[in-house]
């Protein structure tokens, strides 16, 4: 059975996104099922990674950060995405937030 965040991870390693967390959040939140959190190595990367999940899924249903390019988040629904710079994602610790959510990946 294909889960629905397997695309989205595919599209992110496509363009090389670094250290992807895939987190079950259906049971602790009620605005998505899915947090799947990534890293890029620079501006250009992080925006391209955006670029490719949009290309390859469809608009999102919600869109921030394309245009600084250092953290980008897209609204899926089911699934959000967060793209970060490594600095932004060790200070925001989405995942040590999210701790008691399953993790999937990563």
């Amino acid at each position: 059975m294909d889960n629905i965040w397997n695309r989205f991870v595919s599209a992110l390693e496509e363009k090389k996104a670094r250290d992807i967390v895939v987190l079950d959040v259906h049971e602790l939140c009620s605005f998505t099922d899915y947090l799947i959190i990534c890293t890029g190595t620079s501006d250009r990367q992080i925006k391209a990674l955006a670029e490719n999940v949009i290309e390859r899924l469809g608009k999102p249903f919600g869109a921030e950060g394309i245009e600084l390019s250092r953290w980008v988040l897209l609204d899926y629904m089911d699934v959000v995405i967060h793209i970060f710079q490594e600095d932004l994602r060790v200070y925001y610790d989405l995942e040590g937030m999210w701790m008691d959510a399953k993790r999937l990946v990563g």
